[in-house]
């Protein structure tokens, strides 16, 4: 099964930096039992084995844990500490997770003077406020990257720092500068932790359609764009599914947001196989989304585990404001059905024939798995040629027909998007 090869890949690869020479790996053991398992998972008791074997070896191999060496004290947790305690013309400032109305009209009713001294003086708070001016958040996170980067460099020779701590510090400061190139619009910035970041191609204030790309599992800081294979990783994957709507229709006023403004999970492991992580992913997004212009309509580009984000947003997404729900290379949406997801949204779906996930066993038992596969004729989703898509992360090459079909989404032209063979994915569409 090709699921179980790319699970082998990653374990190799993760044995050979953890395990001490000349010992067995239970990893390797489990890992070799688990095989000879799941060679079959044809009927459904075998599958619901397979899953619960694999996710408690994962979960009992430590194969997702993390160390963050020599990190200093929360950033953000201090910088949203100063803002609860802050003022303006003596008026207590509103909670950071107040309505995006009620940020909105905060903000409005301040001078550009007012505005700019908040996003000096709380860079951290003002830079992810939903409701916020975008290009004060623009403003502010440059702000909260320069002195992040500042303080990456003073750690760099203050901090008592391993290999691997030195190793990461110098990827983040790498990371920080490439942030700060001129003409990027960082709509969200938090150094805490693991790092999260959103990006806005386009402008968000005239645009009539806006689209958000969700990934999936792995994204982080760290991870937020790659130099190697750029459109596997979020700002590639946002650039170019916005450059070709823009070809595709040159007159659209659009705008694309790379957001990977969520706790994703690390590696293939408990949290990925579970709705946790997603669940606190939704909230977030629905946030997002309700602080957008009124009159804009909205797509979510959801990939891997970020359909599961999508999903278990979808009913809690503003009436009317999302138009389309995309997923590709999905796991599942932790529903039966599309109609499960209780959105006025249309429902979307893409999978390449090499991708993976597609021998992942979609069904959901005990927590673990997330339901039906968004592609099968049953979930009655609208599903969208993907031919020239290789693997789990190419949907968004170029020359991809999923590239091509959610670059249509992403403007509008319905009509011309292409169903994958026996589908009839653009039937009733008006």
């Amino acid at each position: 099964m090709n699921v179980l090869n790319s699970l082998d890949e990653q374990l190799s690869g993760s044995s050979s930096q953890t395990d001490s020479p000349g010992t067995v790996s239970p990893r390797s053991v489990g890992w070799a039992w688990l095989r000879a398992v799941a060679q079959d998972v044809t009927s459904p008791g075998r599958a619901l084995l397979a899953l619960a074997v694999v996710f408690l070896l994962l979960a009992t191999s430590g194969w997702t844990a993390q160390r963050h060496l020599g990190q200093a004290k929360d950033p953000r947790a201090l910088a949203l500490s100063a803002w609860l305690h802050g003022s303006v013309n003596a008026h207590r400032l509103p909670r950071p997770d107040a309505p995006p109305q009620t940020i909105a009209h905060f903000f409005a009713t301040l001078t550009a003077h007012q505005r700019a001294r908040l996003a000096h003086r709380y860079p951290l708070v003002v830079g992810n406020l939903n409701g916020a001016p975008a290009t004060l958040r623009y403003r502010a996170n440059r702000i909260s990257i320069h002195r992040a980067l500042k303080a990456e460099r003073r750690r760099q020779h203050t901090a008592l720092l391993n290999d691997a701590g030195r190793w990461e510090s110098r990827r983040r400061v790498h990371r920080y500068l490439s942030l700060l190139h001129a003409g990027r619009q960082i709509f969200s910035f938090d150094p805490s932790g693991r790092g999260k970041a959103a990006e806005v191609f386009g402008n968000l204030n005239t645009a009539d359609r806006v689209s958000v790309l969700v990934p999936g599992v792995d994204v982080d800081l760290l991870s937020f764009e790659r130099t190697d294979k750029p459109r596997t990783a979020p700002v590639g994957m946002a650039r170019s599914l916005y450059n070709s709507a823009r070809r595709t229709d040159p007159k659209a006023r659009i705008a694309m947001i790379a957001w990977a403004d969520y706790r994703t999970p690390v590696g293939i492991g408990v949290d990925a196989a579970t709705g946790t992580l997603a669940s606190q992913g939704a909230d977030r997004l629905e946030q997002l989304v309700a602080a957008l212009p009124r009159k804009v309509s909205t797509s979510l580009f959801c990939h891997s585990y970020g359909s599961v984000v999508c999903g278990m947003a979808a009913a809690g997404l503003p009436k009317h404001k999302v138009s389309d729900i995309a997923v590709f290379g999905s796991p599942g949406m932790r529903v039966d059905r599309a109609s499960d997801l209780h959105t006025d949204a249309r429902v979307w779906a893409a999978r390449d024939p090499s991708d993976w996930i597609e021998d992942v066993p979609h069904l959901e038992f005990a927590g673990l798995g997330h339901g039906a596969d968004p592609v099968s004729p049953g979930f009655g989703a609208r599903v969208v040629d993907a031919d020239n898509a290789h693997g789990h992360a190419g949907y968004l090459e170029p020359g991809t027909a999923s590239l091509r079909n959610f670059a249509r989404l992403a403007v509008g032209k319905y009509w011309s998007v292409s169903c994958a063979t026996g589908n009839t994915c653009t039937t009733g569409i008006v």
